[in-house]
């Protein structure tokens, strides 16, 4: 993190989310719950509460199994990115500065954003040999998304409660959101690129600067 730009600082907040964020991948079906009638709303429950279950496994086997941070970072890297919705969170993120961005501006923050966002959920995978995750219930999140709960335990840590946003793109269920003791990954991201924007001129070239900095820093 680059502290020259405080939107990049980790907050309390963001280090709540960043345990949640580890837990991302895999495949699975997606029903959109609160389009559907009753039966089909219990069947898309069991669903996504079986999707979650997957990424929990699979994740957790990486983190839990023995190896160096090296290798367990390659294996999660693919499942980050098949299964996460990146590109939807990003455009979520840049807020209404989107549209006001050039079509070369909004593919060069999407580039970066995939960096920016793969290298915070596994910058901190050393700290998580020995995480549990118990899956709760799903339950709609707005017209087309369903949150499914759970717990996430570690070693000499209080458990944190995460709910596990997901929708659907092109068929495919994806993660949409994070949201940590009741705080959205993706709204405190949008929050700092905003604020950040503000004070900066709403300029989308500083900020793109400002990620890039960013990346280099943590390159170096």
């Amino acid at each position: 993190m680059i502290r020259a730009d405080p939107m990049l600082t980790m907050t309390t907040r963001r280090a709540v989310l960043g345990r949640a964020t580890l837990l991302l991948g895999a495949a699975g079906g997606l029903l959109l719950a609160s389009r559907l009638p009753a039966a089909a709303q219990a069947q898309g429950s069991q669903a996504d509460i079986a999707f979650v279950r997957s990424v929990a496994g699979q994740i957790t086997s990486i983190l839990n199994a023995p190896g160096s941070l090296a290798d367990k970072r390659a294996k999660i890297l693919p499942l980050i990115d098949q299964n996460v919705d990146v590109n939807g969170i990003g455009r979520f993120c840049l807020g209404r500065y989107w549209r006001q961005a050039t079509p070369e501006q909004q593919q060069q923050f999407l580039d970066l954003f995939h960096h920016v966002l793969l290298n915070s959920i596994t910058d901190r995978l050393g700290e998580y040999k020995g995480v549990k995750v118990t899956v709760g219930t799903a339950t709609p999140h707005g017209p087309d998304e369903s949150a499914v709960s759970s717990i996430i335990s570690r070693p000499g840590q209080p458990p944190t409660n995460v709910d596990w946003v997901i929708h659907d793109v092109n068929g495919q269920p994806k993660v949409a959101d994070m949201i940590g003791e009741g705080v959205s990954l993706s709204i405190t991201q949008r929050g700092d690129y905003s604020s950040y924007l503000q004070r900066n001129g709403n300029s989308i070239d500083r900020l793109l600067a400002a990620m890039r900095r960013q990346l280099s820093a943590r390159a170096s």
